[in-house]
């Protein structure tokens, strides 16, 4: 194994991270995480349920940034509108949608009985 090459995809893979924090909808959904977390803090929750949120957390931030690549690629493919251009990024960004509002049904099915009592 190269250990120059190993350490050197990581510079990568951090680069990649700086470049996802240029995204508003990364910096929206990083906020959502941190503000989950703050209450996550505050609520109480067990150990099984911070694995949940940490998980959906890291899901929907991997989700964005794969969403942003795509499109990414797509722009770097094509300069005119395509159709099916089109339908890459939107179902990128649908795929995006649906794993949010899943996080949002399941933040509360986590936090909603804790609040409620």
């Amino acid at each position: 194994m190269n250990v120059s090459k190993f350490l050197k995809s990581f510079q990568y893979a951090f680069q990649g991270i700086v470049y996802a924090f240029r995204e508003q909808n990364f910096r929206f959904h990083l906020l959502a995480a941190i503000i989950a977390i703050i209450a996550g803090l505050l609520t109480g929750l067990s150990q099984t349920e911070w694995l949940v949120i940490i998980i959906v957390i890291a899901i929907m931030l991997t989700l964005e940034m794969i969403n942003t690549a795509i499109e990414r690629v797509v722009d770097l493919t094509t300069s005119e509108i395509h159709p099916l251009a089109k339908q890459s990024k939107d179902l990128a960004a649908g795929a995006v949608l649906v794993f949010a509002c899943a996080s949002a049904i399941i933040g509360i099915l986590i936090f909603l009985p804790k609040w409620m009592n």
